[in-house]
């Protein structure tokens, strides 16, 4: 090819896997070949053990007799409505849900408040890389440093509540504390996520309008009711299905600490199915009470985004 001054200019073909990688993209088969290997992942993981524990519910059976598993239909989930064991460790299951849900959420939304309008204090980096610390530490390791905490003949606590008052406490011998004991470890670990949520929610509020309420001398709680909430609320809404999820299978902590006792003060239905799964065995039988968990969280979560649609179209 020549231009006006005679001068000769070649053009060049792209190379040939330059045409290849551009006739994949354009066809699509490059993100087809992305998605497979996850697609993959989850079939795998996810819905053929899924599709297993579906059709194991309807069978009784056993690792510990040996006997082949035999169809009972809805027998193992007829079993699991008549039995008060599991009903009372889901209401203990939801008591510990609404506690240290509640509990976390205020306890963040207060301490947000705090750090947010405190942003030129010295030291407030500090602050929040040890108030983050607890929810970044594993659970058995955390059930395990309580407990140690909690010892009634060694623990910190009871030394104290000794040389204080003369006296020491079985936190996790005794009915009448063991429940709160545990949640108290509960909340310690996971009020640094609300914090979190509580200071994304902040940063969503628009400038002007927090300018306009410190004109307007607003109380704390107005400003917070009428300015804060209305444009936060759907991010402190995912803050706590989240936590709702993650507290109602709560299971290694209190396993840690209590085992479920004393007696079952704190057995939680998390707990009541490990028991039957992997203490008894009676791998039908767990299979339907997994069912119905899993029935559960999903109705719960589909009430919170519920919840959240109806916060978000609220917000436009």
């Amino acid at each position: 090819m020549a231009n006006l001054t005679g001068v000769q200019y070649v053009t060049r073909r792209p190379a040939w896997h330059t045409r290849l990688l551009r006739s994949v993209e354009e066809s699509g088969l490059f993100s087809t070949a992305l998605l497979v290997p996850v697609l993959i992942f989850f079939i795998v993981w996810n819905v053929i053990p899924l599709l297993w524990m579906l059709g194991l519910s309807f069978y009784n059976y056993s690792l510990i007799t040996g006997n082949p598993e035999k169809y009972v239909a809805f027998g193992n989930y007829l079993d699991i409505y008549n039995n008060t064991n599991v009903w009372n460790a889901l209401g203990r299951t939801f008591q510990w849900v609404f506690v240290t849900v509640a509990v976390e959420t205020v306890l963040g939304i207060l301490l947000g408040l705090l750090f947010w309008r405190s942003s030129d204090l010295p030291g407030r980096r500090f602050a929040l890389t040890m108030i983050f610390t607890p929810m970044i530490l594993a659970p058995a390791s955390t059930g395990t440093y309580f407990r140690l905490i909690y010892e009634p003949t060694f623990g910190v606590i009871n030394s104290i509540l000794s040389i204080l008052f003369g006296t020491r406490i079985d936190f996790l011998g005794d009915r009448a504390w063991a429940f709160g004991a545990v949640a108290l470890v509960d909340i310690w670990m996971w009020t640094p996520f609300m914090l979190l949520i509580t200071l994304a929610a902040l940063g969503a509020v628009p400038k002007a309008e927090l300018e306009a309420a410190e004109v307007d001398r607003l109380p704390w709680y107005k400003r917070f009711w009428y300015v804060i909430l209305p444009y936060g609320k759907f991010i402190l809404m995912l803050g706590i299905l989240l936590r709702t999820i993650d507290s109602f299978k709560t299971m290694d902590l209190i396993y840690l600490m209590t085992k479920g006792g004393p007696g079952n003060t704190t057995e939680t239905i998390a707990i009541a199915l490990w028991r039957k799964a992997f203490e008894g065995f009676t791998m039908g039988w767990s299979s339907a009470l997994a069912v119905i968990l899993l029935l559960t969280a999903i109705a719960f979560t589909s009430i919170y985004l519920y919840i959240l649609n109806l916060s978000k179209q609220g917000g436009k």
